[in-house]
């Protein structure tokens, strides 16, 4: 056995330094270097190659390549499928991130039981028993060639893989594997990495697609060193609020598809349910027209969304008026209450304004400006909007109303979902002429005021 040293790794960003220091000279945190034991000795991977003439890579010219394409296999769940590019490719390794107690591994479960390939369910942090239970209340358990496996130790995990040669490798999750190669605690960096390292070159060696559940730390990445998202193929975030039924499903990294894709769930007590028209939950059913309330045209990724905002507007009880968002930024209501006193003449300054986008989900699109104005004048003004009016458009800080991107696609979805009436800036370069929905151009904010209260 070669002689055992200690190295000293970031706990934050993975840096390796050759001593301990206070505070990182990466990441610039204080007190995230922690002593590991590394053991030098060969590595025992998940297996040794036979084959000892192996082919020497030769350089080509870019005509000459040809062109392999990469074959993928459905999941049977559309939204996931989405935002892959087509469903999973073999030999892919994707790491599925998020928040605890968020869905993850009821997502991953419930994607391995609907799989019709053999596929390897491994969980470190849960029995079979518990595994059942989440099965049976998801009501996929029957008729499913998914196999449970409760194992820590990637080199008994490569042992079963022998046995019985999986079609998909789901792992739960990559911060309790360890492996045999080096002397650190599982969760460290060094075992991170090194397991992560074993399990992508089982999958490119054998075109095994493997699904990895990664932690996240307080900042909200993914917990391990940062080298884990440049070595996996896919890296998928699941986001939502803890006490919204709804979670987004983003991709910040796919080698084999568009990263603009996004799929949305619903949270239910049988599991996650597909949300194939979102629209419908963001939007809340009312009886009766109330003021307050506008209907938004914004973007997730590349798919168009309609969103409820509402607003409520009252006079300041306590002195201080109060600002509030849920799911806006706070900063661009401010900026927005500015523009609509200085350049519309809108006395608000001395009134609470509080706002909210419907559904819990949080929207950066500065589409939904103009919506967010309808709404704060709608409850200022006390006069409800027509609900079957929707609005896209960025208002600027001299108060003019700008063009926003993929106009056309947000009017398509407008007129499907049967809205009559879509107002947006007169600067849009609108080329979907034949649509069916009543266009209103307007280019200030008081040209929109004296549209929608006249």
């Amino acid at each position: 056995m070669a002689k055992t040293k200690t190295t000293f790794f970031c706990q934050n960003c993975g840096t390796q330094h050759a001593q301990w220091i206070g505070q990182c000279g990466t990441c610039k945190q204080w007190n995230t270097i922690v002593e590991e034991v590394i053991q030098k000795e060969e590595k025992r991977t998940w297996k040794t190659p036979t084959d000892t003439n192996k082919r020497v890579a030769k350089p080509l010219k870019v005509e000459d390549i040809q062109l392999n394409p990469e074959e993928r296999f459905a999941t049977k769940n559309q939204e996931l499928d989405a935002v892959l590019g087509g469903g999973l490719v073999k030999g892919a390794v994707i790491l599925l991130g998020g928040e605890p107690g968020i869905g993850k591994s009821t997502l991953l479960l419930q994607i391995a039981l609907k799989i019709t390939q053999k596929v390897l369910y491994v969980s470190g942090e849960e029995s079979q028993s518990q595994i059942k239970m989440r099965a049976e209340r998801l009501q996929e358990s029957k008729n499913s060639n998914c196999l449970i496996l409760t194992e820590t130790n990637t080199q008994r995990i490569f042992k079963n893989i022998e046995e019985v040669q999986p079609d998909v490798l789901v792992i739960d999750s990559i911060q309790t594997l360890h492996t045999d190669s080096i002397e650190a605690s599982p969760g460290s960096i060094s075992q991170i990495r090194e397991t992560s390292a074993e399990l992508i070159k089982f999958a490119k060696e054998t075109a095994t697609p493997v699904l990895l559940i990664g932690h996240i730390n307080k900042e909200g990445h993914i917990a391990g060193p940062k080298i884990l998202e440049h070595m996996v193929d896919v890296v998928l975030q699941f986001e939502g609020d803890r006490n919204h039924t709804y979670r987004i499903l983003r991709s910040q990294k796919n080698r084999f598809g568009s990263t603009a894709e996004l799929g949305i769930y619903e949270m239910l007590s049988d599991g996650l349910r597909e949300v194939s028209n979102p629209s419908e939950i963001l939007i809340s059913k009312k009886d009766s027209d109330l003021s307050g309330t506008a209907i938004a045209s914004t973007l997730e990724g590349i798919r168009p969304l309609m969103i409820e905002i509402q607003a409520l507007v009252s006079t300041a009880v306590y002195g201080t008026p109060q600002r509030s968002t849920t799911g806006y930024n706070l900063k661009r209501l401010h900026m927005i209450l500015a523009v609509l006193e200085k350049r519309a003449g809108f006395k608000l300054g001395a009134k609470d304004v509080f706002l909210n986008v419907t559904g819990g989900i949080h929207v950066d699109d500065p589409a939904i400006d103009l919506a967010v104005v309808a709404a704060i004048l709608s409850s200022n003004q006390d006069m409800a909007i027509n609900p079957n009016v929707c609005f896209a458009a960025e208002v600027g800080l001299a108060g003019e109303i700008r063009p926003v991107s993929k106009i056309d696609q947000r009017i398509t979805e407008a007129e499907k979902l049967g809205y009559k009436t879509f107002v947006t800036s007169k600067y849009n370069k609108i080329t979907n002429t034949n649509s069916n929905i009543k266009l209103l151009l307007v280019g200030k904010i008081e040209e929109a005021f004296a549209t929608l209260f006249a």
